[in-house]
């Protein structure tokens, strides 16, 4: 791998995957808000179906999912923002670590994260 090129695959620590569920009427307007305000870089949605169980009844739901592309020091805000914004009383919000990936697409969310571009 030439690392002029920028093909080095880098170990990222800091860059976070959010994966959150949302009914579709809500999932576009919520992904917008985070890349608006800079929490996140990138959200892509895809239409899913769920199947789950809430409060003792068998649910299965057309929803969203929104997988989100942040840093590290930006999780606490994504979640709460996140929260603030989703109809469920218990939305899905996990954050999972990216452990390695292409360095100049890790180096494009650590700038679009920032306060400052």
């Amino acid at each position: 791998m030439d690392e002029k090129e920028g093909n080095v695959m880098m170990p990222s620590p800091e860059i976070v995957v959010i994966l959150c569920t949302a009914p579709h009427a809500e999932s576009e307007s919520l992904a917008c808000m985070l890349v608006d305000r800079r929490l996140v870089a990138c959200v892509n949605l895809m239409p899913v179906q769920s199947c789950y169980r809430w409060k003792g009844e068998f649910c299965k739901d057309e929803e969203d999912l929104l997988i989100a592309k942040t840093t590290q020091e930006k999780v606490s805000e994504v979640i709460t923002a996140i929260k603030a914004m989703h109809s469920y009383d218990i939305p899905e919000i996990i954050a999972l670590p990216v452990i390695a990936g292409h360095a100049p697409y890790l180096q494009w969310v650590v700038n679009e994260t920032r306060i400052d571009p």
